[in-house]
């Protein structure tokens, strides 16, 4: 099939915030969910663009999108994976600012008005970081909002999560940067650091302001074992990457993506013992990682877990521990 689009409608204004939301054989009412969620903000029309894009769905959901009418850009593309839907997304896109949604998740209204908040009363603020919930119910609390800061200053110092639709970030801030093509599982990873280390003004809130619906058949969730393979190799690629990049960076960049390489070897070690169960796959892995530099995990006070994890993993015992308890606490979760 060909690509095809429908642009029924050019904004004369440039839209406060472009939606982009990916879509890929999701149930039409999941994805009509998402955007009545993008469409309940105060937002005005020609303040929002909504891109979606159908990354070779089996079936398109046209016929469940023509209720939005010139509400939304839809665009069709030959199947290619989420990174290259939302680069054609990312090409199109008009807005200041971008959001980023997967078409079964949702925007919570009430604390995304708070985001949205932020960014009108912060002139030229870069990045909001927000969090997310699997709860339906939206959280009431008030709202506690960290001070201005850069991106190098908050990744030197806090643990980030790497999910690219926790960000509100302004296109200029952007600059060049898009999600690598291929790259199935940590394409969020690879981007939302180098994302937050050009970014100049960061505000993070506790504002739980997304809905992550959790399912089965996501690609995160696949556990065959092919699929455990591929998500094992797209996380080592990721993490090589950004400490090839960490090398080139003057130092306070430097220092702030190597704690995010440590933190995300760490992830990789975890989830090479509880997807695969196996010493000797473990063994190659740490291998590995440690011929590229990156194990043991460096000595660093990033958090307790990170600590604890470290030590774990530098003795045979601890590892044998690890092989033995970690897949049973998973499962129990």
């Amino acid at each position: 099939m060909q690509d095809y689009k429908t642009h029924t409608s050019l904004q004369e204004t440039t839209p406060l915030v472009t939606f982009i939301v990916t879509y890929y054989n999701l149930p039409v009412q999941m994805l009509c969910e998402c955007i009545n969620s993008i469409l309940a903000l105060s937002l005005q029309p020609n303040e929002r663009e909504i891109i979606v894009v159908d990354d070779g769905s089996d079936v398109s959901p046209m016929n469940g999108l023509m209720q939005y009418g010139d509400q939304i850009i839809y665009v069709r593309q030959n199947n290619k994976g989420v990174s290259e839907a939302r680069n054609v997304a990312l090409r199109m896109a008009k807005g200041k600012y971008i959001q980023i949604v997967d078409g079964d998740d949702y925007i919570l209204p009430a604390p995304y008005e708070h985001c949205l908040d932020l960014i009108r009363g912060y002139e030229g603020l870069d990045v909001v970081l927000f969090d997310f919930t699997k709860s339906k119910t939206e959280d009431s609390s008030t709202y506690q909002d960290s001070s201005i800061q850069t991106g190098s200053d908050y990744m030197r110092n806090n643990n980030i999560h790497g999910a690219v639709w926790c960000t509100i970030f302004r296109q200029a801030a952007r600059s060049q940067l898009f999600f690598t093509p291929g790259i199935e599982y940590g394409e969020d990873e690879e981007f939302t650091p180098q994302l937050l280390l050009r970014a100049d003004s960061v505000i993070k809130t506790n504002a739980r302001a997304y809905y992550y619906r959790p399912r089965g058949s996501s690609a995160i969730h696949q556990h065959n074992e092919e699929r455990k393979q591929k998500r094992l190799d797209d996380t080592m690629e990721v993490i090589l990457h950004l400490n090839q990049l960490a090398d080139t960076m003057p130092q306070t960049d430097r220092i702030a993506l190597q704690r995010r390489v440590a933190q995300l070897t760490m992830d990789y070690i975890y989830n090479t013992i509880v997807l695969t169960h196996s010493r000797q796959i473990l063994n190659e892995r740490l291998e590995e990682l440690r011929q590229k530099g990156l194990f043991p995990l460096p000595d660093r006070d990033y958090s307790k877990k990170y600590q604890w994890f470290r030590r774990m993993t530098n003795t045979q015992l601890g590892r044998t521990i690890l092989l033995n308890t970690l897949p049973i606490l998973k499962k129990e979760r």
